[in-house]
């Protein structure tokens, strides 16, 4: 089951510039199913009842954004994970654009 969230009246943007979403090697990750390399960028996510800092990963081109740049997000994926008595909830996007880029995806 995919855990899609709404993004409607929400803000986003960069504190952290894409990087590398490295394996326990240091090695850059790819997406499993395509091969496409993963990378990682830290984002404030602002609403109504307040901001929360999180990093936000993509698969493919690296983003192309800057510290500071209000963005959007596309198809915005909440993935709850719990391993060795520790849990969280990691995010994913389909792409990451420019706030009033159109969008390709």
């Amino acid at each position: 089951m995919k855990l899609f969230i709404d993004v409607t009246g929400k803000t986003f943007m960069v504190t952290k510039e894409a990087v590398e979403k490295s394996d326990q090697n240091g090695r850059q990750k790819s997406e499993r199913e395509t091969g496409r390399p993963m990378w990682v960028t830290q984002v404030m996510a602002l609403d109504e009842t307040g901001g929360e800092m999180i990093n936000v990963t993509t698969a493919g081109e690296r983003p192309t954004v800057i510290v500071g740049n209000q963005i959007a997000l596309s198809k915005l994926e909440a993935l709850p994970w719990a391993t060795n008595g520790r849990n969280g909830v990691a995010f994913r996007a389909a792409d990451i654009k420019l706030a009033g880029a159109s969008a390709t995806k």
